[in-house]
């Protein structure tokens, strides 16, 4: 049996100190031997210049780079000067969202949802890259309803994607349905679940209000009960995540894609304990 691929995601750093921590922390994950590194694209394009140095670090050093690259709030004479430019610089690899608007900002664009930007990838580079998209098992919180969601991942595949990586989650039960519900459409597109390895609970939680993810309240009862002891949270947030990428595995999941905030232990630690380096 193939080992399952591994895939870790970083934002840009602001500051030469963050640009010196990332590079430190590249080097410690490269021994997860990832199919790729992604880097995340700021509302609006708010972190393009970031996003495409960073990438292009990466790429030099020998490893996969996969960009993020959002659709609202741009044109589609810059999408294709970004694709011009990664095609350049090697890159074969993108996830491409929707994306939020910057505060204070009202003009969406030229593309209003993630299947536009596929369909326009595809038009303007043909199979010169694979695309990810994003999708959630426990719904987008601006669909209307699990169907629509469900009908908008449908579009972003049969624009071009090639597979999908889900918004984190800690309820294994959400992305074996999520899956089900996507393979009942006829889709075999592969859907490599999101993990959020977990620091800090408070970070979590006023992180996960805010996108629509879910802590399942033993979770939240167990955290709260640890008030500021950080080493107890450690220790409960890998042996519950560990437990359920395990889940996840054993149940087809065809790899993990950690979100590392650009921290290399827990992410470590926990590929480790699946016996994935």
């Amino acid at each position: 049996m193939a080992k399952p691929e591994v895939s870790i995601e970083f934002f840009p750093p602001q500051t030469p100190e963050g640009d010196d921590k990332l590079r430190a922390t590249r080097d410690k994950l490269a021994r997860l031997t990832p199919a790729f590194f992604s880097v995340t694209y700021g509302a609006g394009g708010s972190t393009r210049e970031r996003t495409f140095a960073t990438v292009k670090e990466i790429a030099a050093q020998g490893f996969e780079a996969a960009p993020h690259l959002s659709c609202i709030g741009s044109t589609r004479a810059g999408i294709r000067e970004i694709l011009d430019d990664y095609t350049a610089a090697g890159i074969r690899r993108i996830v491409a969202l929707r994306g939020d608007l910057p505060s204070g900002v009202g003009d969406p664009g030229e593309f209003r949802y993630a299947n536009e930007l596929v369909e326009f990838i595809r038009a303007e580079t043909g199979d010169r890259f694979r695309i990810e998209v994003a999708a959630y098992p426990e719904w987008h919180p601006q669909a209307r309803s699990p169907q629509d969601d469900l009908r908008a991942f449908k579009r972003k595949v049969e624009a071009g994607a090639d597979s999908a990586i889900t918004q984190y989650f800690y309820n294994a039960e959400a992305y074996l349905h999520y899956v089900d519900a996507v393979r009942a459409m006829g889709l075999d597109t592969p859907i490599v679940p999101g993990v959020m390895p977990i620091a800090s609970f408070h970070k979590l939680a006023r992180f996960s209000d805010a996108c629509g993810a879910e802590i399942p309240r033993w979770m939240r009862r167990k955290f709260e009960s640890y008030g500021d002891d950080t080493e107890s949270i450690r220790a409960f947030g890998l042996d519950v995540v560990t437990a359920l990428c395990e889940r996840l595995l054993a149940n087809g999941a065809p790899g993990l894609h950690f979100y590392s905030m650009n921290q290399a232990s827990l992410t470590t630690a926990i590929c480790e304990r699946l016996k994935l380096v």
